[in-house]
């Protein structure tokens, strides 16, 4: 009985795509998540942005001291004693 002849080239193609396959299944269990997954973390890291930023205080402008007020603000000495 003669021994079946076997391509090898296509024997290692098919084994190394069994392999590429079996490494993809387990990618996918490991780090694969759905659409909804995405998108719910997407709008959680934005709602989180969107507070932080609302609770920022505005940057004071030129002229102005982290108070509020204004630095070359003079008040005016009238003599009269308090």
């Amino acid at each position: 009985m003669p021994a079946e002849i076997v391509n090898l080239n296509k024997f290692r193609k098919s084994k190394k795509r069994a392999e590429r396959e079996r490494q993809a299944e387990q990618n996918r269990a490991k780090y694969g998540r759905t659409k909804a997954e995405r998108m719910h973390d997407d709008g959680e890291r934005t709602r989180g942005e969107k507070l932080l930023d609302d609770a920022k205080l505005p940057s004071p402008g030129p002229g102005q001291d982290r108070k509020g007020g204004d630095e070359d603000e003079v008040i005016p000495d009238t003599g009269a004693e308090p």
